[in-house]
């Protein structure tokens, strides 16, 4: 039975990213209220994660997107909530939609009506600068956290303490709130009229993707996270969860993770794609197969080894990168991250470092 099945209806906001042609960005309309990932004891703390998992989505209900452009001209998109509470907007952006010298988040509104009448929320749509040529595409599942929450239905039970009961504050020390925060599942609304679509904030000076197998309940944890350890923010990509075999199913993992990565690569041909992750869910075969489709738009690959045998496919991808030129760096220490850095020419950049960092850990790995 969901929690706080009465509580108002509020819109939950995903980071969006656009072009100059298109904008897309997800909301979901849950009744809940504000997540509070808070140190408060292991009840509290169950409490709070398994109301993050038995989300009460609302269905059927309007959502007005608002967008300003960079010459000031306002526009509305509609749309209305599917049977799991979501709106995907994939919206054609008409006039100029020029991008600043670097990446920026930009402000969009988004309206709808609860039992209190009507209500707004702001949410962040990430715009590439004009001089970018390189981003990265990070997984977050054990390259930069370890979920517990990925692979078979045996694996989620076997961790269900870490997935119902560890705070993100019990891993990183989580800092004060700052400009996303209360667009991070923790915002109740705005009143009417008190949006700010239009108003745009630094970016990381490189722009950066997530990719995950995590379930959309799990997107504010996963940010106060990232925010805790200092990472850089940028879209995630995540999925939507059921007790099937699709959800939990191994091979679901790379077709997900696939799909989120060919559709950044198609939003964006000019800009080429350093690609983060590890050797626990299949990303080395999964990155492979998108390098080699499009090896003039992956600049670097780069896999956190975890201590497992290469798999024969595995053994197969690392050759096939090698043969086409690709660099691929495999490792588990800070020191391949650095080369892995120096190779994409990114070594003086520290947030791509932060991010490195975090996934490169213990003794020194294999560079191909």
């Amino acid at each position: 039975m969901p929690f706080l099945a009465t509580a108002p209806v509020r819109i939950q906001p995903y980071f969006g990213y656009r072009n100059r042609e298109r904008l897309f960005v997800t909301v979901r309309a849950l009744r809940a209220r504000k997540s509070e990932f808070e140190q408060r004891g292991k009840w509290r703390a169950m409490r709070t994660m398994m109301a993050q998992f038995a989300s009460h989505e609302v269905k059927d209900l309007p959502v007005e997107l608002e967008i300003r452009s960079p010459a000031g001209e306002t526009r509305r998109h509609q749309g209305v909530t599917d049977k799991d509470g979501f709106v995907h907007f994939d919206v054609r952006l008409e006039g100029d939609w020029p991008y600043e010298e670097l990446p920026a988040w930009e402000t969009v509104t988004f309206h709808w009506t609860n039992g209190g009448g009507a209500q707004c929320v702001d949410g962040h749509v990430l715009a590439p600068g004009e001089s970018t040529g390189l981003a990265l595409i990070s997984d977050i599942d054990d390259t930069i956290i370890e979920t517990g929450i990925t692979g078979n239905f045996r694996a989620v039970m076997r961790n269900w303490r870490r997935v119902l009961m560890q705070m993100p504050a019990e891993r990183i020390l989580v800092p004060g709130a700052d400009l996303f925060y209360n667009a991070l599942g923790g915002n109740e609304g705005l009143p009417e009229g008190e949006g700010h679509a239009g108003d745009h904030q630094p970016a990381s000076r490189r722009p950066f993707f997530y990719v995950s197998s995590s379930p959309w309940n799990l997107f504010s944890y996963l940010v106060t996270y990232m925010k805790g350890r200092g990472l850089p923010l940028g879209p995630i990509s995540l999925r939507q969860w059921g007790l099937n075999r699709e959800t939990f199913g191994s091979s679901s993992h790379g077709a997900h993770k696939r799909a989120a990565i060919e559709g950044i690569l198609e939003t964006y041909p000019d800009i080429r794609f350093a690609l983060l992750g590890d050797d626990s869910q299949g990303d080395l075969t999964a990155f492979a197969d998108i390098a080699l489709a499009h090896p003039e738009r992956v600049r670097a690959v780069f896999i956190r080894k975890v201590g497992e045998a290469m798999s024969p496919e595995e053994v197969a991808a690392k050759a096939a990168l090698k043969g086409a030129h690709i660099p691929l760096w495999l490792g588990e220490g800070y020191e391949e991250g650095h080369k892995f850095l120096a190779s994409i020419g990114l070594l003086e950049d520290e947030e791509a470092e932060t991010l490195v960092a975090s996934v490169g850990k213990g003794e020194s790995g294999e560079a191909a």
